[in-house]
């Protein structure tokens, strides 16, 4: 299915909106029962959102390994030891087939606190070349029946042993996976109760390559059916110095990944964070771009981000698992619960990449309209309003915006919301990559636990 053909990842639920909408239905979700009521929003669940990741010695040893060993270390993971076997994978966009030994790793079930209707897989990995890994999730389902395995993802670092990809068509008639996404099909009943992951890490065969895994995780989140959200109280004043550039400088560049710049707001988004953190590309790598360029990096963020199924670069995991191959930064997809949340994390010098989609009219400064895009939001003013590096600039001295606080606040954190065409969509209920150091600060860890990253 190509990138136009494709449903947006909340799909499935956006199609249950417009339903309740025409039948003046509720949401069977206590928070949005809760607003259907008008009772008061603070009586709702506080945290509909449950990350959880495995990154320890003692983590990584509680899974079922087969052909895996334990590193441990400053940082912790796991890599084949002893191949369990070898497998032939035909890649579906070069229609090459090769041999690979592969050896699995299976983390223990992990219970949800909040039962989900949806699920986002995160990793942080390092495949060298002739490696590379893929992420499965299993699930139990409220009313005590299973999931199949879904693969959440194919990846590799690098794009010349197999091109890394989402996997369309997976679905058991109770749920379904967009792209990245594990979606309950029907959100007005059933839930995800509980989900373990399975790694399969793939080398060449005969030799002693491996990928090496430090971080995997997983969101599941129960985010009520809403056009609008309660506004929080500002409370923070503050500005990071993260780089700036613009997607639309790169216009017209490389084709091949998504159709040039115009649509690469996520990778530049990753990169101005990457950048931040300390991360950056040497000549060699940066030596395929053409010279001509101008903020190479950002092509460079493009193709290693890119999704040869999605047809994009707009992949979360994807981007979160570019971050982490520069050395020191770890990457996460979640959800954060309010603007509360991202204060906590910009007090600690933790900026964010939020994921949202608006009208022209909904958005005052951002002159445009977008289904969905991906900015880096870096700091508030006196006021409250949002500091934001948005990458739909002109150029890289323009990106820097300063957003309404309302406004922001609820194009971000809504789930649905009216089109260009009057018709209900969806909108992402609060998504963002996080991207921070493999080894926080004090600080830094107690801002990340209050926004449930552990």
């Amino acid at each position: 299915m190509s990138r136009a053909q494709q449903p947006s990842r909340r799909t499935v639920l956006t199609a249950a909106v417009a339903a309740a909408v025409a039948t003046g239905a509720v949401p069977a979700t206590a928070g949005a029962a809760q607003a259907a009521a008008g009772a008061d929003p603070a009586q709702a669940p506080a945290r509909p959102i449950d990350y959880h990741a495995w990154t320890t010695n003692h983590d990584w040893r509680c899974g079922t390994a087969l052909g895996v060993r334990v590193v441990a270390g400053r940082r912790p993971g796991v890599e084949i030891g002893t191949a369990a076997g070898r497998t032939d994978y035909t890649d579906p966009h070069t229609g090459t087939t090769a041999t690979w030994e592969f050896a699995t790793w299976t983390s223990p079930v992990h219970r949800l606190a909040v039962p989900a209707t949806e699920a986002i897989a995160s990793w942080n990995a390092h495949t060298p070349e002739g490696t590379w890994l893929q992420v499965e999730l299993q699930g139990t389902y409220s009313d005590g029946t299973a999931t199949p395995w879904y693969v959440m993802g194919r990846w590799a670092a690098g794009d010349q042993d197999i091109k890394r990809t989402s996997v369309d068509d997976q679905s058991d008639g109770k749920s379904s996976i967009w792209t990245d996404t594990f979606a309950v099909d029907d959100a007005a009943g059933l839930r995800l109760a509980s989900y373990r992951l399975r790694l399969t890490l793939y080398r060449r065969p005969g030799t002693t390559l491996t990928p090496t895994v430090w971080r995997l995780g997983a969101m599941g989140s129960d985010i009520p059916d809403r056009f609008t959200v309660p506004a929080s109280a500002p409370g923070l004043d503050r500005e990071l110095a993260v780089p700036r550039y613009s997607q639309e400088i790169h216009k017209g560049q490389y084709p091949e990944y998504d159709n040039g710049g115009e649509a690469w707001c996520s990778p530049t988004s990753s990169q101005m964070i990457v950048e931040y953190w300390g991360g950056r590309l040497t000549p060699q790598q940066l030596s395929w771009v053409d010279p001509s360029y101008a903020d190479p990096q950002v092509d460079h963020a493009a193709r290693y981000t890119y999704d040869f199924q999605y047809e994009g670069c707009g992949n979360w995991p994807f981007n979160a698992a570019y971050a982490a191959t520069f050395d020191d930064i770890q990457g996460v997809v979640t959800r954060l619960a309010s603007l509360s949340d991202l204060e906590t994390l910009v007090a600690a010098g933790i900026p964010a990449i939020t994921s949202q989609s608006f009208l022209k009219t909904e958005l005052t400064g951002a002159g445009y309209g977008t289904s969905g895009h991906l900015m880096t939001v870096i700091g508030f003013t006196a006021d409250g309003d949002v500091i934001a590096n948005d990458p739909a600039s002109p150029g890289d001295d323009a990106v820097r915006r300063v957003y309404l606080r309302r406004e922001f606040e609820n194009i971000w954190l809504r789930t649905k919301r009216y089109n260009a065409s009057g018709k209900v969509a969806s909108g992402t209920g609060g998504v963002c990559y996080l991207y921070f150091p493999a080894h926080p600060t004090p600080v830094q860890r107690k801002a990340l636990a209050a926004v449930g990253v552990v």
